[in-house]
């Protein structure tokens, strides 16, 4: 079985594998659109998190993981609590089409996407808002800046050649407001 992930899963997949590619699938893009209110926040700030909105002249990058044998029934119990009990998200399966220039025929991956009827959804926002909120939430598994940080720098290091408007229109916005927040009381006596 191969799966497919596109947000934490890509530095943290938290379960065994036999191997790992990088890659992406077609008619899909990654959205801020997610909350959170385990992992990257809180039932009073919910973070942000990605799932995947159909569209059809898009492709999502990420990475597909293959896991064999006693790996599979461990993975799938470990990924449903903490993709679809957890977080919201339903299942589906995706044409995963590896980075690697001599790669056979595209591999079918199993892939995590919330969808608008998942009590946890938030929609669309502006980026400063989404980085807005990011920057306030925290869950049990860290603050939701890393969340976007290690996000965008998996996208830099290993898939420099992918764009992804979204996450750093996203980035950049937290970036010019994180400045705003370090302001002491002396550095506002100066101004």
């Amino acid at each position: 079985v191969w799966i497919f992930g596109y947000g934490s899963l890509v530095w943290r997949p938290g379960f065994e594998f036999t191997s790992r590619k990088v890659g992406f699938i077609r008619g899909y893009s990654r959205r801020f659109w997610q909350g959170d209110t385990f992992h990257r926040g809180s039932e009073k700030m919910p973070g942000r998190v990605v799932t995947l909105l159909e569209d059809c002249g898009a492709c999502t990058w990420g990475v597909a993981y293959e896991v064999r044998g006693e790996q599979v029934a461990a993975s799938l119990e470990y990924l449903n609590m903490r993709e679809a009990v957890l977080g919201g998200y339903d299942t589906k399966l995706v044409k995963f089409h590896p980075q690697e220039k001599d790669s056979e025929e595209p591999i079918l991956a199993l892939v995590y996407i919330a969808t608008p009827q998942n009590p946890s959804y938030l929609g669309p926002a502006s980026e400063e808002d989404i980085a807005a909120q990011i920057i306030v939430s925290s869950g049990c598994a860290g603050h939701n800046i890393e969340y976007l940080l290690r996000l965008a720098d998996f996208m830099r290091y290993f898939c420099p050649q992918a764009e992804d408007k979204h996450l750093f229109s996203i980035e950049e916005a937290l970036i010019s407001i994180l400045p705003c927040l370090y302001l002491t009381e002396e550095s506002l006596e100066e101004t």
